[in-house]
């Protein structure tokens, strides 16, 4: 039974052991992508820096830098507390071992001075001599070999929890070490964060002093905002209306099939037809969806909800929905998302290119059922009209300019747009 519970007891503390290391590694690799991403937008805002011109996009990009190394410095604090958990459950395990191996021990001795006591009296030969059967005899034979077998098995458990328990300790310091130096990489990053935040004060200082530039620039963002949502919101009416026209078409078709048949039934029984009962075709969620094709690809789309892969690698700097800078407000019905020069934009999803144009840079819109897809301020598109396009499929690539390389992406359903970071896989 102490055996079964030792091999219980190990078999926990690995499973235990793998799920917190999984852990710990999951964090590592986020706080390294998180320090990445840093590293990129401080790169790049070091360039656009270095010309002496101040935008609404520099500071959109020195709050996403900010809200990297605010969310860096959770996932310390999530390893922190993880270590936490792990040095705590380390020191109970060392705890154990300790008592298991004192109990061991104990046992052990407790089992030679027996032995020791009763060697003289309980020679092995006279101890079987004087059994009174052949089978007493030789049940006394195996009681004398197991007796020797546990002890053995008893010395090599103590040396097994000897070694079990020098690793836990040897883990346990690691541990501390390792939480120590999270705290110390902890301390700088706040620093650095403080710093930050001083620098965007500083900017938008600077910046609240240029208001003709800074409305300058909103109306231009506004202006540019708005020639895209004319444009994606024309193309989606346009197949709405296309969709609704091949709807009417189909429906009079099939009115017209079922009048002929109707009409031949009554002629082949020379009786007058009896007026059909009239049926009301359920209303579509959107007529967008109304075909067989249609409604497929849209529940396909919106089952890969939060897996989406993204469009371009790099990070978000403006937000969907309404954002403000000194009481200037632009609401983006998107995301922009700042990348590398020349990078190479991909479909997120399976379907068919409704839309490519120019407003300013190049706009590709692609239709998935009810749901569009929206690429925009692109240097170059490989696909045209009416082609059909595959999950991670190049369509073309992102324009640079005085800003950096940032590509707008959308997500609408029908004709309203929808937050692209709640699609995208995290």
């Amino acid at each position: 039974m102490r055996l079964k519970t030792l091999l219980l007891f190990f078999l926990f503390l690995s499973i235990s052991g793998a799920t917190l290391a999984q852990s710990s590694a999951e964090l590592k690799r986020r706080k390294a992508k998180l320090s990445r991403e840093i590293e990129s937008l401080k790169k790049q805002q070091n360039k656009i820096v270095g010309t002496k011109r101040l935008t609404l996009k520099q500071i959109d990009a020195l709050n996403a830098q900010i809200r990297l190394r605010e969310e860096k410095i959770n996932t310390i604090n999530s390893e922190v507390r993880l270590l936490d958990n792990q040095i705590e459950e380390k020191t109970s395990t060392v705890n154990s071992l300790k008592s298991q191996l004192s109990k061991l021990k104990k046992d052990y001795a407790a089992m030679v001075r027996f032995a020791f006591r009763n060697q003289s009296s309980y020679g092995k030969l006279m101890f079987i001599f004087a059994s009174e059967s052949f089978n007493q005899a030789y049940k006394r034979l195996k009681y004398l070999q197991q007796f020797s077998k546990h002890r053995k098995k008893q010395a090599a458990y103590i040396r097994e929890t000897q070694q079990e328990l020098g690793m836990k300790i040897v883990e346990l310091d690691q541990n501390k070490r390792s939480k120590s130096e999270l705290l110390r990489s902890q301390e700088v990053e706040k620093v650095t964060l403080s710093k930050e935040k001083i620098t965007e004060a500083a900017e938008l200082k600077k910046l609240s002093k240029q208001e003709k530039l800074v409305k300058r620039q909103v109306d231009s963002k506004r202006k540019e905002l708005a020639r895209l949502n004319r444009a994606i919101s024309a193309a989606i009416k346009k197949e709405i209306a296309a969709a609704r026209a091949a709807a009417a078409r189909a429906a009079a078709a099939k009115a017209a099939a079922q009048k002929a048949a109707a009409a031949k039934a009554a002629a082949a029984n020379k009786t007058a037809p009896k007026p059909s009962a009239t049926t009301t075709a359920k209303k579509s969620t959107s007529v967008l969806s109304s075909t067989p094709a249609m409604a497929k690809l849209s529940s396909s789309f919106l089952g890969n909800r939060g897996r989406l892969p993204w469009p371009v690698q790099g990070t978000v700097v403006s937000r969907f929905g309404p954002s403000k800078n000194k009481n200037v407000s632009v609401t983006n019905t998107g995301i922009d998302i700042r990348t590398s020069a020349g990078a190479s934009v991909k479909a997120v999803f399976s379907g068919e290119v409704r839309l490519v144009t120019d407003v300013g840079g190049l706009v590709v819109l692609i239709r998935h059922g009810e749901y569009f897809t929206a690429y925009s301020n692109l240097r170059s598109a490989n696909v045209s009209v009416g082609q059909e396009v595959t999950t991670g499929q190049n369509i073309g690539s992102v324009k640079t300019d005085s800003d950096g390389t940032n590509l707008h992406f959308e997500i609408w359903k029908n004709t309203s747009p929808v937050n692209p970071e709640g699609w995208l896989n995290r």
